[in-house]
Parts: C-alpha cells; structure tokens; sequence
C-alpha cells in the first residue's frame, strides 16, 4: 500500500472543492489547477497550492495533459483525481499519469479504454449474461447496411455514437425514409464531437427509465454495488433530476440489476468508483446501457442513502486498500433528490444563461447538502459546462425528501442568471414525479414554459435591484476590516507564490 500525502485535482468549480474538502478530512494537501478564467474560483482559494495551466478555452488548460502533470510534478504530488468531465474518462491521460509517476484516482486506462467504447462494453456485457437492448454489436458505417439492420430490428430505431455521450451523436428514426439523412447527421456530429464517426443502431425504447448503479471495486478483487439511482428526468438527454433509490424497483429486481453490474465491472477488471447504467421498460425489463467509468456528478444521493463518502473510497482504493465491507453490510437509508441548478433559461428551451450572479445565498437546514464553486458577484465563465451548484435533500421517506427539496428551493436566492430553479420546483410538485409514473421523456410529455409562475423573472429582477442597493448601502458604511488568521485572502497570497 502506498500513503498519499498530496492530491492534485485535475478540474474545477464544485467537483474540485468537494475531492478537496475529503482529501482535507484525511489530512492530504491537496493542488488546484485553473485557467485564467477561474483565477478567483473557490477552488483556487482553498486549495493549498494552485497552478495556473492554461487560457479560459478547456482545450488549453484543463483538457492539457501535459501542463497538469507538470504542474503535478513542479508541487511534487503524489496523485492527481480527475474529477469528472474533462480528463476523467481519458484513457490516454490515465496513462500518462501512471507513467509520469503517480497515481491516478480511477480505474486502470485499460478498463477506461474498454468501457470507453460502447460496442466493446456491449459486447463485454453480452459475454456475461447482461441483458442488451436489440441491435447491432458492431459499428455501422454506410448508409445501405444500416437500413437492412434497421429494417430486421424494426422501427422506431436509435442511432448512437459508439465512442461519445450526452446525447451528442443521437439520432431517433421513426420511418426507413428517414434514416440516411439521419444516419448522415449522426454520423458528422459524432465525428465532430469525438473524432471517430462510428455509430452503433438499437432498437428504440419508447418509454424507458434511466436506472444506473453506483459500483465500487478495490485492487484485490473486491466489487460490491451501491445501490441504484434513478436519473430519468432528463432535457437534451442530460440529467437534471436524480433520485436514490428509484421508486420503481422492487428488492427482487434491485438484486438482479445489481448482481449484473458486478458482473460487468468484474468483466473489466474495475476498480475505484463507476457507475453501470440500464435502461428500464415499462414492463421492467432492464437493458445494459454503458458504464461511466469516473465519479458521477449525481454522487451525493448515493453518499446520502449508504453514510458513505465516495471520494474518501476512491482516494483508499488507490492506496491499495481493501474494501472494508461487503454487499450484505451495506443497507439503505432513508430517501435522496438532487436538483441540478444550471444557468439555463427554461423559458429559452433551457439553453445557457450565463452572467454574474448579482445574488447567490444558498438554503440550510436539515437534511439540506449544497455542492457548489460559486459566491455571489462571480461570472459564470461561457467556457465550460453551466453548472451552478448541486441541491441535495435527504429525508425518511421519499415524501420527506420532496418535501424538503421544494423548502429548499424556496430558500435559494440567485439572481442575475436565469436558472432550472423554477423547473425542478415544477417537477418535485408535478403528479407524474411525486406518483413515480414518468420515464425519460418527462420534459416534453409535462414542460412547458408557461408550466413556470409567471413571477418569476420579475422576483429575479426585484432582487437583484435589492442585491444592488445593499451593496452600496454597505460600501457607504464605514467600519474596520478584520482578516483572521488562515483567512481566504491569507491564502491567496500563499496560493499566489506556487502560481509562476
């Protein structure tokens, strides 16, 4: 086993402050990275050393191998966490990090590799008896083959990316005349996104839930799963709501979905945190999706419902040490809803808003968790993905857990950027959520933006006019400025001193 005493974490905003605030509790410095948008970040601050890698554009700075492993190598860390998005599922950068001498905090390059490419992972899958939604189980590449697949496997279709996610590269055809023109789209825009143009055909499922379960595997042959989150509340095939457990899944199909997970990443090898992801018919018959081979943004409902903290797991796992508990150890507990907040307008088809949040004050109070890389008068930068912050509400009951996330919504005041606030309101109150009956196609079945009270911009106008006349009320007051020891401004001239 080796003891890791420095973690540089190769991301930003809320993910890079939620690996640091565990690595802290474990008594680990930890590095921050940042490009010269973040250079005022949270997660600047609170790291103990920063470095900056590169221009606001990701592609120069937090998508740069080589500027984050030297930045590991100038601080002299031990291990570098990659967070998720960005660097995380690279098998190149993983590899890369091994063989500059340090530890990645993830699984091998070879299981990223494998699971990264979902034709291997479907066929892998196969292999060992994981259910797979009909289709092909290799890459289509021209337009006349794909039709006679199309046709056997029979309308509506799915055509999707073998090499990507997120809904890039996705294309459903209803009817055969439609399928080369979408077959070439699907084809350029995965192309575009991924560089490898490779798409792979399913059958369509047309009212599928999305069920994935957080799996665990140590370097001495251990795996055990986590149980599952439901993530079917979804717009442009991203997530937006996630719940733990899902409300749908009877103990006896929670075995068998979990037992296939574990199947799947004992196929691979797997060790660290990942997540198997199934798609659930609404005869309840489950199909192997993928497997995101990183930590997921939706984490926190899983730590809610086990006591556990992922990241802590990730950071022993790669240590080299066993897991210290077995599937029969773990049980659930009580009920968990994040809310992701976005700087998105729903009323402009949720496209990104973002601006300086004129007022950011977050909601508290029991069973309340809120993972965020924001304050207020900071710019969301448009470089990278919107995300504000992740509401996170526990209760006893799923009843509770809604409960308090609409409290919490109300509690939560931003201004200055439109938000999913008011959305993830309307799905907590909708009758299809709180009765457990909606699929992935929640969004277009139930939203519209006159779904939303029609107040809501104006109370985003009033406050923000209230955000203003505070603040110059205060800078008009006269008064001392007090800086306590080891404040945040202490520690940005500490953090400055690493930077060139």
């Amino acid at each position: 086993m080796t003891d890791i005493h420095k973690i540089l974490v190769a991301n930003r905003g809320e993910i890079a402050l939620r690996v640091m605030r565990s690595a802290r509790e474990m008594g680990i410095r930890t590095v921050a990275v940042y490009s010269e948008a973040d250079r005022l970040s949270p997660h600047v601050r609170f790291a103990d050393e920063a470095y900056c890698v590169g221009p606001p554009p990701s592609s120069e700075s937090y998508l740069n191998i080589e500027r984050i492993i030297e930045a590991a190598r100038r601080c002299g860390a031990q291990a570098i966490h990659p967070g998720y998005g960005f660097l995380s599922e690279n098998e190149h950068f993983a590899r890369r990090v091994v063989e500059s001498g340090h530890i990645f905090i993830g699984p091998s390059a070879q299981s990223i590799g494998l699971m990264g490419n979902k034709l291997a992972a479907k066929k892998m899958a196969a292999d060992h008896q994981v259910p797979l939604v009909p289709g092909t189980n290799d890459p289509v590449s021209d337009i006349a083959t794909g039709q006679r697949i199309a046709r056997k496997t029979g309308y509506p279709i799915l055509l999707k990316a073998a090499a990507g996610g997120g809904g890039k590269g996705m294309r459903i055809v209803e009817r055969g005349e439609d399928f080369p023109s979408q077959m070439e789209r699907a084809v350029s825009e995965a192309a575009s996104a991924f560089g490898d143009g490779s798409v792979f055909i399913e059958k369509y499922i047309g009212r599928p839930r999305h069920i994935e379960f957080q799996i665990l595997g140590d370097m001495h042959g251990n795996i055990v799963h986590l149980f599952e989150r439901e993530c079917s509340v979804q717009r442009r095939h991203q997530k937006v709501i996630e719940e733990a457990p899902s409300s749908v899944l009877t103990p006896e199909l929670r075995k068998e979905m979990g037992d296939a997970a574990v199947r799947v990443a004992r196929a691979c090898g797997y060790y660290g945190a990942g997540t198997v992801e199934f798609l659930l018919d609404e005869n309840n018959r489950f199909y192997f999706l993928e497997m995101n081979t990183r930590l997921q943004v939706e984490h926190p409902v899983t730590e809610a419902i086990t006591g556990l903290d992922l990241v802590k797991l990730q950071i022993e796992i790669a240590q080299g040490k066993p897991l210290s508990f077995r599937q029969d150890d773990l049980t659930l507990r009580g009920h968990a809803i994040e809310a992701r907040v976005y700087a998105e307008d729903p009323f402009n088809n949720f496209l990104p808003n973002t601006g300086r949040l004129t007022t950011y004050r977050r909601p508290h109070g029991n069973g309340v968790r809120v993972d965020d890389g924001f304050e207020e008068g900071m710019e969301i930068p448009v470089y990278y993905d919107p995300l504000i912050a992740k509401l996170i509400c526990h209760g006893a009951t799923r009843q509770e857990a809604i409960a308090r996330m609409i409290r919490a919504i109300d509690e939560y005041r931003i201004s200055g950027v439109e938000t999913t606030l008011g959305f993830c309101k309307f799905v907590m109150q909708h009758e299809a959520f709180v009765s457990g009956n909606f699929d992935t196609h929640f969004v277009e079945k139930h939203f519209l933006p006159a779904s939303l009270p029609s107040n809501d911009r104006t109370e985003a106008m009033l406050a923000a006019v209230l955000a203003v006349t505070r603040v110059e009320e205060d800078a008009a007051a006269p008064g001392p400025i007090m800086i306590s020891h080891g404040s945040p401004q202490q520690k940005w001239r500490r953090n400055r001193q690493t930077r060139d």
